[in-house]
Formats: C-alpha cells, structure tokens, sequence
C-alpha cells in the first residue's frame, strides 16, 4: 500500500479505533483481555511525510467484563485513576516504511510515569480522507509502577492491540 498521506491535521475517530490489553494471570493459565472504551488522539503529518501526535486513553473505562477485577484495575495497585485518570502516548515521531509499515517513536505516560516506547504499526487502510494503523507491542507494566503480583500469580508483559484511524481534521 502506498498512498501517500496527506500533510495537515488529523483526529482520532473514536467510532474506528480501538484499544485492548491482554495478560497472562494465573501462573499463566489465564489470558486476562480488556478494552478501553474511551480513546481520543490527534496528529499531523508534516510536509517531510512524518508524524506526530498523541493518543489519550481514559484508564477508568477498561472493561475486562469483571466489575471486580476492574475496580482493583481501577485502584492504587495498578492504575490509580483517582490520581492518574489518563494514558498518554505522546508519538514524537512516525515514519513510513517499505512494505506499509510505519517505525512509532514516543513516550508512554502511565501513572505519571513517562518511558520511551517504540514499535512498528501497519497501515492497514488509507485514502485521501483517512488512514488506519494497527500495533501491537509489550509493555512491563512494572515499570510504571504497577508491581502488584499477589502469590507470584502475574508475570511477563502485558500485550496492547491497537487499530486507531485517524481521519483529515475539520477546520
């Protein structure tokens, strides 16, 4: 795929774009999966054809379908959202690649702890109106201070998919 993407200002679609976590719990037995159900974002693509923007998550509203398991998410053990309401991840660049593949540079802020973060995402989709990604990467949620590990029953990283289309700004 090789549209070009337009320079200029971008928005996240809400409608389109999704954002989900999975993790191994359980001694590794079970696969915990949650959605965030509120996601914004924008950028801009430059005239040199690179990116930057940010991609916001409300924290409170990742749903895992256990009210239970998603008010201790909720909670100082993990993502203390009384304090921290929002995930952000500030794309300090993006550059197209062969093959449809665009390098994301940035940093990810997680209770008010910022750390760099790079992956690849694949435009999955573009035309002159909008443009869709998807991404998927690791992330130790212990280095955002998330060590909660009650009888040794969480390792590893967490796993986050994201498909985000962004389409052209409306003046």
């Amino acid at each position: 795929m090789t549209v070009a993407v337009e320079t200029g200002l971008w928005e996240l679609d809400r409608t389109a774009s999704t954002v989900a976590v999975r993790h191994r719990t359980m001694w590794g037995l079970v696969t915990v999966k949650g959605t965030f159900t509120a996601v914004t974002g924008q950028g801009e693509v430059k005239p040199d054809g690179t990116a930057v923007g940010t991609v916001t998550l409300d924290a409170a509203t990742l749903d895992t379908g256990n009210a239970k398991r998603d008010t201790h998410l909720r909670s100082a053990d993990f993502f203390d959202t009384d304090h921290h309401p929002e995930i952000l991840f500030a794309v300090r660049g993006a550059e197209r690649r062969d093959g449809g593949t665009v390098h994301v540079t940035g940093q990810l802020t997680v209770r008010g702890i910022a750390r760099p973060l790079s992956f690849t995402a694949r435009v999955t989709g573009a035309d002159p109106g909008a443009v869709t990604l998807d991404a998927e990467f690791t992330v130790d949620r212990e280095q955002f201070g998330m060590g909660w590990n009650q009888m040794g029953m969480m390792r590893g990283p967490a796993t986050v998919a994201a498909t985000l289309r962004f389409v052209r700004a409306t003046a």
